[in-house]
């Protein structure tokens, strides 16, 4: 004003002074709000200051607490951030970070975090001791996963279990490590266990996908089809887009209505992970069984020759990779009606042309237990 006393640079000064005095006067109610544990009205006092003063680091910190304070995490991360940037050698800033991803589950931010804190200070002794903690739990995640890919599932579970005792504390890990077992219970072909834990899951996390989908798999091959048709169903509610739910779905719904009509696995009588040596063990025992020379009777001879046919059949599409994948993803290779649909082709010599008792008369067959 001294070295431009005009009119317009007059009134320009005066609403500076005031907003200054305002901006002042809201910083002393936020203090004082702050002091008193009232932490939404600091924040929104705050929220005012900051609009003004964007670069004011202690305005920052305190609305940081406030937000932690008030469980929002997401805000205070932003403004944490904002001041590590705005403030040299802010370790206090990189520390709490750390926290905040750790008590939201993300180990690999929390990670981050406190290794910038490191950074800055190798001796930070609340960094340090964050460190081994975080570093520790990483290690083990990580250690978990591989395992997963290598399809060491077992293993994957008891890592997983590790994970629980090392943070037992922090609930976000907790449902990551079961929602993992889940997966690789269900994975693995523990359906029983699968259910189970993913069951867990639901109760604290109802919308969870991951366990929706893993969960829907396990009762797949407990065979409990409509239930797994339930859980895509409210998993696609939450991920529309999600291709694995889109054919985890037609395929339960598919294997829903085969299982109304002819399943190989109950002829034989095995499960749907049985190995190729266990079907065929099975096969030869119900095949000298229900052999039709065994009986003498027309009608039970008649009853025989149709179950033993089933039972020649189910031998074929189970022994047969190609034919048994096609019949594990809900279509009958030995059903005309199935194929026409399906456009099956292979090496197999045809529905309409498969003779179990041979070529030279109605019970003349030999047992081919290859």
């Amino acid at each position: 004003l001294k070295s431009n006393p005009s009119d317009k640079e007059e009134r320009e000064a005066q609403s500076q002074l005031q907003r200054s005095d305002e901006i002042q006067r809201l910083l002393a109610q936020a203090h004082h709000s702050h002091s008193s544990r009232d932490c939404r009205t600091a924040v929104a006092l705050l929220d005012t200051v900051i609009e003004t003063c964007i670069w004011d680091v202690a305005s920052r910190e305190m609305r940081a607490e406030c937000l932690i304070e008030m469980g929002e995490m997401g805000k205070a991360i932003s403004d944490l951030k904002a001041t590590s940037k705005l403030k040299n050698d802010n370790t206090q800033a990189f520390y709490t970070l750390s926290t905040i991803y750790y008590a939201l589950g993300d180990h690999e931010m929390s990670l981050n975090e406190v290794r910038e804190c490191l950074k800055l200070d190798p001796d930070h002794k609340q960094c340090y001791s964050h460190y081994k903690k975080v570093r520790k739990l990483n290690k083990q995640i990580v250690s978990a996963e591989e395992l997963i890919q290598e399809q060491r599932y077992e293993d994957a579970v008891n890592k997983y279990e590790a994970v629980m005792k090392t943070e037992p504390n922090v609930q976000h890990f907790t449902v990551l490590a079961k929602e993992r077992i889940c997966h690789a219970l269900a994975q693995g072909e523990q359906a029983s266990r699968a259910i189970s834990v993913c069951s867990e899951v639901l109760q604290s996390d109802p919308e969870n996908v991951n366990a929706l989908k893993d969960r829907a798999e396990a009762y797949i091959q407990e065979e409990h089809y409509e239930e797994a048709i339930r859980d895509y169903e409210t998993a696609s509610k939450h991920s529309e887009n999600d291709r694995q739910i889109k054919e985890g779905l037609e395929r339960a719904q598919r294997l829903l209505k085969q299982s109304k009509k002819r399943d190989y696995y109950k002829i034989l009588g095995v499960k749907r992970s049985a190995q190729k040596k266990e079907i065929i063990r099975a096969y030869r025992k119900l095949a000298q069984q229900w052999h039709p020379d065994n009986f003498q009777d027309p009608e039970e001879k008649k009853k025989a020759e149709k179950k033993f046919i089933d039972i020649a059949q189910a031998k074929e599409v189970l022994t047969d990779p190609e034919m048994r994948t096609k019949f594990d993803h809900g279509e009958d290779p030995m059903d005309p009606e199935s194929q026409q649909h399906h456009n099956f082709h292979g090496g197999f010599h045809g529905f309409q042309g498969f003779n179990p008792f041979g070529s030279s008369g109605p019970f003349s067959f030999k047992f081919g237990f290859n």
